[in-house]
């Protein structure tokens, strides 16, 4: 029999570590519209939380469209998902894009039988709202993001009176959901002044392993025709009227004037290469890029050039400031966000051509402050974790998930009728 001063001595060598509970595991539902290896920023981040998702011990659903075969591969690489696809069809001017079809029917039956915790939808598309009307049919709390700057495009594609009409189904969108992301405070400002609600900054993140200098290619600059110390300026993304490419050209003629040996590289494809093929002859079109190749193509550039003022976020600048490029853009959306000009950057006035030429020209007669700037953007771009992102976005699931719990609890305890 064990004394009392036995079982004392016992309990003293007892080690009581204060560790974290663990992370509850959430049944997740996602609707996209995009998804790889269809290449734009919205399919890249989306694929990116997913990932993070999952890793974070989610069980994550991915409802999309069904792409084209020849935009599938026998086999991603991608982590594993419970994978629903629908119907789609093609978007107009972007044809490696699908789009959805109303399918709030075949919805509801889905969620009846395996009901998710939440529901975060990445587009507005038709997919996106039937996935709205379900969830909200199953009282299933919703989130969803902000993502691209449908109203601004009007300009570009002569939308005309439907501006207005396109930000009022966008406003009435949100403004079902429980919360909705955008990845700048200064675009939660904007649309907060539009009447959005309920809006919270998550931002985006970059892999700095694989956006990285050392994937420059000497080679690679040799097949563009630049010698060692030849400036090499460039851009990455769609060619299309809302990229305001016009800027590039001007920007890139100024260089060139001082610096006749200059050359200018696109990457990317869109409704516009012809037309700036024409306009700019000697300029190389590398077509669409991607992963390591990608990488190389942004670590190949001296000065990265990006004019848009239509994105809501653009991850090309964060790709391109940890590739190491010294990057002139807008004091817009995450340029605006990260760069403070003549330190990590450049930025001109939203919309201020001129201005943004000057910076061009500016950062292109000297060499060792774009080397300092593009030192400096490498380091502002590292601390863009993808992991962090993860955790702010589950964070708003969490929090549409326990504002929902006592409303869903009191539904419970009525009747059945």
């Amino acid at each position: 029999m064990k004394t009392a001063t036995a079982t004392a001595a016992e309990a003293d060598d007892i080690l009581v570590d204060d560790l974290p509970a663990p992370r509850h595991s959430r049944r997740l539902a996602v609707v996209t519209e995009t998804y790889p290896p269809e290449v734009n920023g919205v399919a890249m981040s989306m694929a990116r939380v997913i990932d993070g998702l999952n890793r974070r011990n989610h069980d994550v659903q991915l409802i999309r469209p069904r792409q084209p075969s020849r935009l599938t591969p026998p086999s991603s690489g991608r982590p594993a998902v419970d994978e629903v696809l629908t119907k789609g069809l093609a978007v107009p001017l972007y044809p490696n894009l699908r789009m959805g079809v109303p399918s709030k029917r075949s919805l509801v039956k889905l969620w009846s039988l395996r009901r998710p915790d939440v529901v975060h939808i990445a587009t507005e598309g038709p997919l996106g709202w039937s996935a709205l009307q379900a969830a909200q049919h199953l009282a299933l709390p919703v989130t969803s993001d902000y993502r691209t700057n449908f109203h601004a495009y009007g300009r570009h594609y002569r939308l005309g009176l439907l501006a207005k009409p396109i930000m009022g189904y966008l406003r009435k969108f949100h403004n079902r959901c429980d919360a909705t992301m955008v990845p700048t405070e200064a675009m939660r400002v904007q649309l907060v002044e539009r009447g959005f609600e309920r809006l919270s900054v998550v931002g985006r993140g970059v892999d700095a392993q694989r956006f990285d200098p050392t994937r420059r290619s000497e080679a690679m600059r040799m097949a563009w025709g630049a010698g060692a110390d030849d400036l090499v300026l460039g851009y990455v993304g769609r060619l299309a009227p809302e990229k305001n490419l016009g800027v590039v050209l001007a920007a890139f003629e100024a260089v060139k004037a001082l610096q006749p040996r200059a050359r200018l590289v696109f990457v990317g494809d869109g409704p516009m290469r012809a037309e700036l093929a024409a306009r700019a002859p000697d300029a190389v079109f590398a077509g669409q890029r991607s992963g390591d190749d990608l990488a190389a193509h942004y670590a190949g550039l001296d000065l990265f050039l990006f004019p848009s003022i239509t994105e809501t976020f653009g991850n090309v600048t964060t790709e391109a400031m940890a590739s190491g490029c010294a990057v002139v853009a807008f004091d817009s959306a995450a340029a605006g966000e990260l760069i403070r000009s003549g330190v990590n950057g450049w930025l001109a006035g939203a919309g201020q051509e001129a201005d943004f030429i000057a910076a061009t020209r500016a950062a292109a007669l000297d060499p060792s402050a774009r080397r300092a700037v593009a030192e400096a953007a490498r380091t502002t771009a590292r601390r863009l974790d993808w992991s962090d992102i993860t955790a702010r976005f589950e964070a708003v699931l969490e929090g549409a998930i326990a504002r929902a719990e006592p409303v869903i609890g009191l539904r419970g305890l009525q009747p059945v009728v």
